[in-house]
This record gives structure tokens, sequence and C-alpha cells, in this order.
């Protein structure tokens, strides 16, 4: 175990030292920055538009002294409610209310609040009357009452939080680090897979398996391909973290998971070493079966989809603790991490945690001696690393 660990060690060296200090990881580094960027602007752009349509707007026909009344009380009412909370009105000179809204006119105006304060009209479609009677009815008795309707002020008592609250703060926790941990793990495992196949299509990998054990190769690769992972992780939240600066309240914050911030964080960490490895690990398993770079993508498809229907299962069972089905998503290996990091969300038990950790550890401790086995009999086409290459060339001779 020592000499396979201290040869995996140089590997891993080997490939991590390859990758960093390579031109491509700088641009491997900057690949999410523009995406982020577009999409942020994207968003912002379309929360404005959003917010600029949720305005809705009425057109007001009444007598001179009744159109200064309703002004009045939706000036009064926005105060204190909200602006978004109270339909906008303009004041409209006109014989001919339902005019207003016909083709050509001020399209604008959902509707035409008419008549007097005694006898009001709405005039619409019948989804805006459902939509916006009650708050222009509310406008109205406000409008008539003037301002001897004064706003009532409540006396108020506020807690810290309520059970309820805080269940369904910690479920919108676990959902987004589990949305998280899955979105990287996806965009960061298939490097794995490319590095070995390119290296078997230069025929570099033989050359190793000639001087260390293959499952060193492959243990060595993986954590190499895990190391330079996280420090994309490391640089991206640097930046993610300068943009929530610049966002300032732009962003809402998320509820404090039960286990903290700091170990949940951890955990989180873990959580995604273990993801990344067993698929990175099964990917390995699949680039020792295949040969060409069309052969990779046939293979890799059925493991991609699989993950994600993993990961949908572990998304299902986040408001089923106990259950069957959150037990099954906790133990079985590849959608355990997401699984797991949903409890470390909802519950401060830290025992459970240790034992996901080491059971997946031994899950891909096994899918890299399974993929070890495969690159021996598809690859070296021989039995057992060095020995059968001898034997080979004896039974040549």
């Amino acid at each position: 175990m020592p000499e396979l660990l201290r040869a995996a060690w140089v590997i891993a060296r080997r490939d991590f030292a390859a990758i960093i200090f390579s031109k491509a990881f700088f641009f491997f580094l900057l690949g999410p920055v523009f995406p982020l960027a577009i999409g942020i602007a994207a968003g912002s752009i379309g929360g404005q538009v959003a917010r600029d349509i949720d305005r809705p707007s009425f057109a007001l026909v009444m007598a001179e002294g009744d159109t200064q009344a309703v002004l009045k009380a939706r000036t009064a009412l926005a105060q204190q409610l909200g602006e978004t909370r109270v339909p906008m009105l303009a004041a409209v000179k006109t014989d001919d209310p339902q005019g207003v809204l016909d083709s050509g006119n001020d399209s604008r105006f959902l509707g035409v609040l008419t008549g007097s304060l005694a006898r009001p009209q709405l005039i619409g479609t019948e989804g805006e009357i459902i939509r916006w009677k009650g708050p222009l009815e509310l406008l109205v008795e406000r409008a008539r009452a003037g301002g001897a309707a004064a706003p009532a002020t409540l006396d108020t008592r506020t807690v810290a939080q309520s059970a309820g609250s805080q269940e369904q703060g910690r479920l919108m926790t676990a959902q987004v680090g589990q949305a998280l941990l899955v979105l990287l793990t996806m965009l960061l495992a298939g490097m794995v897979l490319s590095n070995l196949v390119e290296e078997k299509t230069n025929k570099i990998i033989e050359i190793l398996a000639a001087a260390v054990p293959i499952d060193a190769i492959f243990l060595g690769k993986l954590f190499a391909m895990l190391g330079m992972a996280l420090i994309g992780i490391a640089c991206w939240t640097v930046l993610a973290l300068g943009a929530i600066l610049l966002a300032a309240n732009g962003l809402p914050a998320l509820p404090t998971p039960a286990t903290g911030w700091p170990l949940f964080l951890a955990l989180g960490v873990a959580y995604f070493a273990m993801a990344y490895l067993l698929l990175g690990s099964l990917f390995l398993g699949i680039g020792a079966m295949a040969s060409t770079v069309r052969e990779v993508q046939t293979l890799s498809m059925p493991a991609t989809m699989g993950q994600l229907l993993f990961f949908f299962l572990a998304s299902y069972s986040v408001t089923r603790l106990g259950e069957p089905i959150e037990l099954v998503a906790v133990v079985f290996p590849f959608s355990s991490p997401f699984a797991m990091l949903a409890r470390a969300s909802q519950q401060d038990v830290l025992w459970q945690h240790l034992l996901a950790l080491g059971w997946q550890a031994l899950w891909v401790l096994l899918l890299i001696r399974f993929g070890a086995r495969l690159f021996r009999r598809n690859v070296l086409k021989s039995g057992g690393g060095k020995r059968g290459l001898i034997a080979g060339l004896f039974a040549k001779s």
C-alpha cells in the first residue's frame, strides 16, 4: 500500500503540474465567467422588463372631483401598500370610456375605471377584471372616505423565526446546494475522461503502466483532476463573491442550514470531492473501454444521464427525510453526496456524514479497481501489468 500511494502521488503531481502551468488552464478558468456575465446581464435586463410589464395601468374616466379624490386615494394606498400592489391610474377625458380600449388608441391601459364614486364601473377583459377588481374596489372605498380614512397602525411583536419558516428556508438551502453540486460535478468530471483518452492515443499511458501499477495511475490521475477542479472552484468563488459585493442587496440571502454555515460549507467541499471522485472513477472505467473519441462520447452519455437521474432522486427525497425513498438516495453511492448534503442543511447530526463519506470513499476505491482491470484487459491485452507483458514476450519467442 505505501508503494501504491507513493506511485499515485508521483502521477498526481505530474498531471497536476502539467495542467496548472499550461496556457489552456487560464482559459479554462475564464470559461464559465463569460456565460455567467451574460446570464447576469440578461437576468437584470429581463427583470427590469418584467417589472415594467408588471406595472398595470388603468384609464380613469370620471368627473373632475371624483378623479382628484381617486388619485389622492391611490397615492395614499401606494405609500401604505407599495407601488407594485396598487395599479397605476391616468386621468382621461372622453365621452366614450370603452373606446379608450379600442385598437389604435393608447395601448398601455388594461382597463377603464369610470362612472362615479357612488356607482363605479370597471371596463376590461374578464381576466383583468378578476385580477384587479378587489384592489380597485379598495381604492374607491378609500376615495369615498377622503381624508377621514387615516391609515391604521398595528402594534407588532416580532420573533426570530417560526418552525415553518425555518424548515422552508433550510429546504431552499438544500436545493440550492444540490443544484450547485451537480452543476460543478458535471462541468468538471469530464476532464478526467478526456485526459485518459488523450494519453491512450499518444501511447503515454502504456509507458506509465510499465513503470507503476495501473491502480496508482488511475488514483493519481483522479486526485490530480480533483485538485485542479478545487483550484478552479476557488477562483470562481472569489469572482462570485466580488459580483455579490457589487450587486449589494440584489441577491437574496440563503437561510442558515442546521449545521451552520462553516460546517455546511466544509461538508459541501467534501461531498463535491466524493461526487467528483465517484463520477471520475466511473469515467476512468469508460475511458479504459474506449479507444476513440467517438466511443468515449457514446459510452459516457449513459453515465451522464444516469448521474442526472440520481440527482433527481436526491432532489425528490429532500422533503422525505427518513422515508424509504430518501434512505435509498442516501445509501446509493452516486446519489449519496447530494442526499447527504440536503441532510446537512436540515439536520445537525455529524456522525452520519462521517459514515457516509467513508461509504462513498469505499465505492471510489472499488470503481478504481474495476477500471484498472478493464484497462489491463482492453489496452494492455494481458492479465497483470509488467508480468503479463514479459510473459507475452516469452510467448512470442
